[in-house]
């Protein structure tokens, strides 16, 4: 844990990283005279996708099923489900656990014509002597707690049907759950269990004696606590971090049929997501991940289909969010349990449609077309919805290898593959913002001789910087895109930085990501006239924990900003200037370096909104202690305050689920104003000071 310190007195210092000749004590001047634009509070938004484990196989959905409404065939014991013809585009798995037959291979069919949803259903041939049935393994159960679900069957007369919750070999490790009243319509049943013991291998068993034959339409199976089908535990971290904004959207979108994901969950067809490359139950969807955003009191950000889609579908999507019970999509809402609109305000017409990984990417001359089209129906649903396009600066096109569509490794700004002054040449006014996805390549900066990204050795001082210093390149481009369009006021069509995340980095160090992400948030305050909002990748990249939820470093990182750092920005000046890292200006890395004068730590600071409190935050990337002496200008501070601050762990690595989070915000208060500080190796320290 970080122990923050005042120090009373500093002898010289030789500070061994600065850039100067000479041996200089590393200094800043927080000037609150000099200020910027109000941070936007949706910048401490997140992203999320229906993607790996973001919600389903231990993510934030609490349902502890896989393949709960069976769109695999259920085959032998050693078979593997096989993806459907064409997969393999994504990068996801296919399935993680599989429904095996219980008592003989042969008794379990897949019938089409008693399909309870999709195409087809489990059909069980059933023995008066013998059990038969279906069988699934992998749960994670614990002891003493409370399990509540539903399966909805069908049989013939006679059939004793039961539930089995197994969490051992014993006779006796497992609850049982007898079915009565079943029918040949299929109905649902309620099922009810408590743990035995903890389990990481637990069992769910549905198996039955009689004539005839049982069918299996769906199970499902949550945690009794679960809050309108989501953790409790992941609930309550992802409350203490507080997102302001949720955007919903990202690769799967360009194949989703948003109207599969509402109405009765039993009843939605499960689909195959082939951006992941897996299986989609539906299970979450528009209303469930609206209601997510009021849970945690978030603001909803949903991204609709241009790449396979259409806008028309765009624009009922539209209607069935905001549209009044009256509309033909505001009274499916309404029949779907949910009559009051959700009054969702923001809207992301596709995801990276520049890319040739997502589905029904095309160039950019015919995408512009598109996007109007999918603007004009959208905004004659609902003219008050603030519309964000796809967007792309040179930067973002040669870092990912899009700009190669267009002839070359790179692109430069007006050039064919500057997708962002297409959309402003020929879009402009059909857009409130242009999105922006950040992700830098790890360990890699662009050779401008091999014109490809090439590995490179560097500090994780300098790989930090990768983030934040693609951050300055956005903006840089949004200058230039104002010389280039001077009768558009580009601040009025600001960055929707709603993707980032920083690259990976070779050696493991825990405190990376929050690290580069604290320095990406420095960035984005001192520019904060050019963001509407940003968005991490992903919401529950915050947290980890399959059964129990931990908020990792980089969720802590988040709940220190979001509740402790102020909203007006004031000026920070240094004596010792950012380095360049490796790569090329436009492809990689901006003009002039991101980050505050203070090498090699970082520093942002800024006032509350009522004045009355100066916020400054310092990140030291390195792997020792770091002296600077701080000095205030433009205000009288009081000689109290507080600092709060994130310090490494002792041990690396991923935390395990049951113990304590890895780390945490420690708080201590302060008797003077900060003038000598050192700030810990690897560590955010942020102070609270009250303004007299």
């Amino acid at each position: 844990m970080l122990r923050g310190r005042l120090l009373p007195f500093l002898p010289a210092f030789v500070l061994a990283l600065a850039p100067f000749g000479d041996a200089q004590q590393l200094t800043m001047t927080v000037d609150a005279a000099k200020r910027g634009a109000p941070i936007n509070p949706f910048v401490y938004g997140q992203f999320t996708e229906n993607a790996n484990n973001n919600f389903y196989r231990g993510g934030l959905w609490a349902e502890m099923v896989e393949d709960r409404k069976f769109y695999y065939p259920i085959a032998a014991a050693t078979s593997q489900p096989t993806p459907p013809q064409g997969a393999g585009r994504g990068r996801g798995a296919a399935t993680r656990r599989s429904w095996r037959p219980v008592g003989g291979d042969s008794m379990v069919t897949m019938d089409e014509k008693q399909a309870y949803s999709g195409k087809h259903s489990p059909q069980i041939a059933l023995d008066p002597a013998t059990a038969h049935g279906i069988l699934q393994t992998g749960l994670a159960i614990r002891q003493g707690q409370k399990y509540t679900g539903r399966v909805v069957l069908a049989a013939d007369a006679g059939a004793v049907v039961e539930v089995h919750l197994i969490w051992g070999n014993n006779p006796g490790d497992r609850q049982t759950v007898r079915i009565p009243g079943i029918a040949h319509e299929y109905r649902k049943f309620p099922l009810s269990f408590t743990g035995g013991a903890d389990s990481a291998d637990a069992a769910i068993e549905v198996s039955a004696i009689g004539k005839g034959a049982l069918h299996i339409g769906a199970i499902s199976l949550m945690p009794a606590d679960n809050i309108d089908g989501w953790r409790a535990d992941s609930i309550k971290a992802l409350k203490e971090i507080g997102p302001t904004m949720i955007r919903y959207g990202g690769n799967f979108l360009s194949d989703y049929e948003w109207r599969y994901g509402v109405g009765d969950r039993d009843t939605r067809t499960s689909r195959f997501d082939y951006a992941w490359n897996q299986m989609e139950p539906n299970d979450v969807g528009t209303d469930e991940i609206l209601d997510l955003d009021r849970i945690l009191g978030a603001e909803p950000y949903m991204d609709v289909n241009s790449g396979f889609g259409d806008a028309y579908s765009a624009a009922q999507w539209v209607e069935y969010c905001n549209g009044a019970v009256t509309t033909p999509m505001g009274k499916l809402r309404a029949a779907n349990g949910h009559p009051e609109p959700w009054h969702v305000h923001w809207w992301n017409i596709g995801n990276e449609m520049y890319g040739p990984w997502q589905m029904g990417e095309m160039q950019v001359k015919q995408y512009t077309i598109k996007h109007n089209f999918f603007a004009e129906a959208m905004r004659q649903a609902d003219p008050t919805i603030f519309l964000i396009g796809v967007g792309a600066s040179p930067a973002e096109m040669s870092t990912t290898g899009a700009a190669k569509l267009y002839g070359k490794p790179v692109t430069e700004f007006g050039a064919p593959g500057d997708w962002d002054f297409a959309m402003l040449t020929n879009s402009a006014g059909n857009f409130d913002a242009l999105a922006e996805h950040l992700y830098p390549k790890g360990n890699q900066a662009f050779d401008p001789d091999k014109q490809a990204f090439v590995a490179v050795e560097e500090s994780m001082t300098d790989h930090a910087r990768r983030l934040p210093n693609r951050v300055k390149t956005a903006v840089e481009a949004w200058q230039e895109y104002q010389r280039l369009f001077p009768k558009l006021d580009m601040k009025k069509i600001p960055i929707a930085l709603d993707e980032w995340r920083p690259g990976a980095i070779a050696e493991r160090s825990p405190m990376f990501s929050t690290i580069s992400s604290a320095e990406t948030l420095h960035e984005v305050f001192r520019n904060s006239e050019w963001f509407a909002m940003t968005a991490f990748t992903h919401l529950t990249g915050l947290v980890s924990g399959a059964t129990d939820t931990t908020i990792l470093p980089v969720g802590r990182m988040f709940e220190l900003y979001r509740r402790h750092f102020g909203t007006i920005p004031v000026d920070i000046r240094g004596n010792s200037p950012q380095h360049e890292v490796k790569g090329v200006v436009n492809v990689d890395k901006p003009k002039a370096s991101s980050g505050s004068d203070t090498y090699p730590l970082d520093a942002a600071a800024a006032l509350t909104a009522d004045g009355k409190t100066l916020t400054l935050a310092i990140v030291n990337p390195t792997d020792s202690d770091q002296p600077i002496d701080v000095s205030f200008l433009g205000v009288n501070l009081q000689p109290s305050g507080k600092l709060f601050s994130i310090a490494a762990p002792d041990s690396v690595g991923t935390p395990q689920p049951g113990r304590a989070a890895a780390v945490s915000i420690a708080e201590s208060p302060l008797t003077a104003v900060p003038a000598k500080l050192v700030i810990p190796k690897q560590s955010i320290s942020l102070f609270e000071l009250p303004v007299r």
